[in-house]
């Protein structure tokens, strides 16, 4: 397997796939919203979750809400979300074994997430699995997911060609826009039901079910 998959590349989505963030991220986009005197529901992170914060501001307020609100809110939420992250979050299962593995076939792996940077690093960190990452790749600047361009980038920063890379991810937006790059796509339901997620190449529970055979077929 090592020689086969050598220098293939993995782009691991963050929130929802490598770590379960989803009731932080509700916890601290309230906090940050209280400041402002806007509720924020369980329906608007529903609506929004998966998205960069420029796109959960437009869905909230429309695309000519004012940029230096927007800004503001998402600053302090996620402030909120670092300062609040340690031992709120988990590994979710399996991730570290694959993590391990990867790097031991020869692929070369990258965060490719919506997540600003500091939160990548900050979430890296607390678990000590920036080692295995070739690349930690932003979407904050980009067009949001499903637009391909932050897995175009991951993959540029590896070295590797899109067609030889593999995205693991969580939400329906983020699998449409692994397609959109010419990508294979490992579909996790942390977030969303198998049957949402049907356009991924492989739709499992969580790392715990993927095996050898299925990564080898995904490219073979």
């Amino acid at each position: 397997m090592e020689n086969s998959l050598k220098n293939f590349g993995v782009l691991w989505d963050m929130d929802g796939v490598l770590v379960d963030t989803s009731e932080l991220h509700y916890i601290t986009w309230q906090k940050a919203f209280e400041q402002v005197g806007y509720t924020f529901t369980k329906e608007d992170f529903v609506a929004t979750f998966g998205r960069n914060n420029e796109s959960i501001m437009k869905i909230l307020f429309g695309d000519d809400v004012n940029p230096d609100f927007s800004q503001r809110v998402s600053e302090e939420k996620e402030v909120f979300f670092r300062q609040m992250l340690k031992g709120r979050i988990t590994l979710l299962p399996a991730i570290r074994e694959w993590l391990a593995q990867f790097q031991a076939w020869g692929m070369r792996q990258a965060v490719a997430s919506s997540a600003p940077g500091e939160n990548i690093t900050a979430v890296a960190d607390a678990f000590d699995i920036g080692h295995y990452f070739n690349a930690l790749v932003s979407g904050t600047g980009m067009p949001g997911k499903p637009h391909p361009n932050v897995f175009l980038k991951s993959a540029q920063e590896l070295g590797v060609p899109p067609e030889r890379c593999v995205v693991i991810e969580d939400a329906i937006h983020g699998v449409e826009g692994a397609k959109a790059a010419g990508m294979k796509c490992i579909a996790v339901t942390t977030t969303n039901p198998a049957e949402a997620l049907s356009q991924a190449d492989l739709v499992i529970k969580d790392l715990s079910e993927l095996n050898e055979e299925m990564v080898h077929d995904l490219f073979f």
